[in-house]
């Protein structure tokens, strides 16, 4: 792609902005470099369908930033310590209890449960962060950031804790300014719960814990043994690896308050100016119109999916069909899981993917009659629009419709115009949608005989020979498939 014409793209990108609650021109920091931190996950189980819906849609930022020729800083955090079995700052460490019940050594579940977390992503096509650092492996960065914090008068410490003091932060600061909510509400909404007496507010959140003898993750610290809050590792690391200001912060809707709030209210504490200058937000996957999530017990693990053994599943899923599933909805919407949504995918995938194979097949013509430009312009449109990849799929499909006409003879393009349509509709599809074509199943040479069948159909219907046509339509009715004729050409389904 011409350079000159991607520069012009990229100021056309639209963000929507959690923080400002509106779409802003992505303008990053230093052009041509870009900050992207994504939340990442808990390492003490397999990953589910609602985890691969944020590290899909931020691995097509991720896509899309590079595209447009900008140098990405992707750092996407492994937490491996200090998230508690509750926001409020109670209860076992949720790794410490996977190790407990399985009687391993907690990094021992880290290790094994990021291997396979690594698998399911790779297998989904999501690239590797540039840098994927572990909270208990930045212990100091988090105790010096807490120490910045206290100077500034943000933070107590009691008997071995240090909480932030949310009242305090709020008499000149936002609390709340992110996800919408007022300190007087949540104080009206929040109940004291039992071991919290050491905080002087209940909306004071952990910085550090006091580890009790008990506690097997443990690092010394100026207030005693302890661990760090899981708010803390997120702010440290982020602004360790992208600076104390950097561009875009992304994770899911369900982090947005306590975790993301408490994020600005960190920075915010310890260097006195907010750390992220766009937050990005995407929504939930539901299933029967519920959020899924383990603490639910509601979720379908990735491994349940690309197999199909889970009890809901009627068969199972591939990983593009999961990623093609995702990326047919737009980021902040939300998206309800059902066999028939993700049968769908599947066949729109496998339609698209067919014109993917087929557009190799195409050849010049010495005129053209489609406006290769348009189009182009029209995919850039929908992905500078905040992302949105419905209605770039929309755009492909239209274009497969195109590759089937240049197909059939009903369209053609000049040598020049095929190799530029053909070259972005492979970008669109593999380098910024992550698309890959799949091995072929039956489903798919089935799909190719039919194609191949309307080719010839098709012709016969040019040459007048309505004989031959009527015999492919009828004898394809006769086992059950049905041929439809329409002015952009015959499509075909299953009865």
């Amino acid at each position: 792609m011409n350079r000159q014409y991607l520069c012009l793209m990229q100021n056309d990108l639209l963000i929507y902005n959690t923080l400002s609650r509106t779409k802003e021109k992505f303008n990053p920091l230093n052009p041509p470099f870009v900050g992207l931190y994504v939340c990442g996950p808990t390492v003490y189980g397999d990953a589910h369908l609602g985890h691969a819906r944020p590290y899909i849609i931020f691995d097509v930022l991720y896509r899309y930033l590079r595209h447009n020729g900008y140098k990405v800083r992707y750092v996407r955090n492994i937490t491996d310590v200090g998230h508690l079995e509750n926001d409020a700052d109670e209860g076992e460490d949720k790794i410490a209890k996977k190790a407990r019940l399985e009687q391993l050594e907690p990094m021992e579940v880290v290790k094994y449960y990021t291997d396979r977390f690594h698998d399911n992503m790779d297998r989904l096509n999501t690239l590797r962060p540039s840098i994927e650092p572990t909270a208990s492996g930045h212990i100091i960065e988090q105790i010096r950031m807490i120490k910045e914090i206290l100077e500034n008068g943000f933070a107590y410490e009691v008997d071995g804790s240090v909480y932030f003091d949310v009242p305090r932060y709020n008499e000149t600061e936002n609390y709340g300014k992110l996800s919408g909510r007022k300190v007087e509400d949540l104080f009206a909404n929040t109940r004291e719960l039992e071991g919290q007496q050491e905080k002087r507010s209940p909306l004071d959140f952990a910085l550090w814990k006091r580890a009790q003898p008990q506690h097997i993750m443990r690092w010394p610290s100026p207030w005693g043994d302890g661990f760090p809050g899981w708010h803390l590792e997120c702010s440290a690391m982020s602004t360790k690896y992208l600076g104390d200001e950097f561009d875009i912060h992304g994770g899911g809707m369900d982090l947005l308050f306590p975790h993301h709030e408490c994020e600005i209210a960190q920075s915010r504490g310890s260097k006195g100016h907010d750390a992220v200058r766009y937050w990005m937000h995407n929504n939930m996957i539901t299933i029967n119109g519920q959020k899924m999530g383990k603490s639910l017990g509601n979720f379908i693990t990735l491994e349940e999916l690309f197999s199909g053994t889970h009890k809901l599943l009627a068969q199972p899923y591939s990983p593009m069909t999961i990623r093609f599933f995702i990326l047919q909805a737009h980021y902040r919407s939300t998206l309800d899981f059902s066999n028939e949504a993700l049968q769908a995918a599947e066949k729109g995938l496998q339609r698209l993917m067919h014109a993917h194979k087929m557009a190799g097949q195409l050849r010049p013509s010495k005129k053209s009659d489609w406006n290769v430009a348009e189009w182009k312009e029209r995919t850039y449109e929908m992905m500078n629009d905040d992302l949105n990849t419905p209605r770039l799929i929309a755009e492909l499909f239209d274009a497969a419709s195109v590759i089937h006409k240049i197909k059939n003879g009903q369209l053609s393009l000049d040598e020049a115009a095929l190799e530029d349509f053909r070259a972005h509709f492979y970008t669109c599809t593999e380098e910024i949608l992550g698309l890959q074509r799949e091995e072929e199943s039956a489903d798919d040479k089935l799909n190719g005989v039919l194609e191949l069948l309307l080719s010839i159909r098709n012709e016969a219907r040019a040459r007048k020979d309505f004989a031959t046509s009527d015999k492919i339509r009828d004898e394809l009715q006769n086992v059950g498939i049905k041929i439809m004729d329409a002015k952009e050409g015959a499509r075909w389904e299953i009865e």
